[in-house]
């Protein structure tokens, strides 16, 4: 299903709190459920499934478990990196890495509709990505966030127009977004923002969301 851009792309990411050990009868596991249950009910425009630790087995089960909840709705599902998983699971999409599986090869392997991004850290990434098929990237970090020290500073409202300005596929910001700071993202032409801090807890989820639609306007 391709990118309902009427209105602004809100991207859920989960914490990766889940470890090697995590089973589907942990906390952690059942609480990414719970997360998109709201995520579904706030109509979140994505989540992204990044549990680096689980295993495949549990991944898998884990991305089966959510593309249940997600399926005949607007959200939809990406697996962080495991193209394999994501397809067994039913999942929409994946989202890639510069150390990722070619995007051609995966769409060799796909229909149209299965959704790939990327995640990029410079203009000439992101060009790559565009030249590359992927159908969005995600671009950061924006501003300055302790999740995303590893990337080097932040990139900068002003780099992220230039990014906007450069590729014909919808751009997602992320790093230290915030409701204070949202509203210069969709400004210089974000088509939306993405977050793990910020949209990880299911009890404020629908009330963020809100927020951040009303700072598109």
């Amino acid at each position: 299903m391709p990118l309902d851009q009427t209105q602004p792309l809100i991207y859920l990411i989960t914490s990766g709190a889940t470890t090697t050990k995590t089973t589907p009868s942990d906390s952690e596991f059942s609480n990414i459920l719970r997360l998109i249950e709201a995520a579904v009910a706030a109509d979140v425009s994505l989540i992204q499934l990044r549990e680096k630790e689980l295993s495949g087995r549990v991944l898998y089960q884990l991305a089966s478990r959510a593309s249940a909840i997600t399926r005949n709705t607007s959200t939809q599902l990406l697996v962080n990196d495991r193209f394999d998983i994501a397809v067994g699971a039913g999942a929409n999409g994946v989202q890639l890495t510069a150390q990722s599986m070619p995007v051609d090869v995966i769409h060799s392997k796909v229909s149209s509709e299965f959704l790939i991004g990327r995640s990029t850290h410079s203009l000439a990434e992101a060009q790559i990505a565009q030249k590359g098929g992927c159908d969005f990237v995600v671009f950061g970090p924006v501003f300055e966030t302790q999740t995303k020290l590893i990337y080097g500073p932040p990139q900068g409202i002003e780099k992220l127009q230039s990014v906007v300005e450069s590729v014909d596929i919808p751009v997602i910001a992320i790093g230290g977004v915030t409701l204070s700071n949202v509203a210069e993202c969709f400004t210089v032409g974000a088509a939306g923002i993405a977050a793990i801090s910020l949209l990880n807890d299911a009890s404020t989820l629908k009330e963020k969301v809100a927020a951040i639609r009303k700072a598109k306007r």
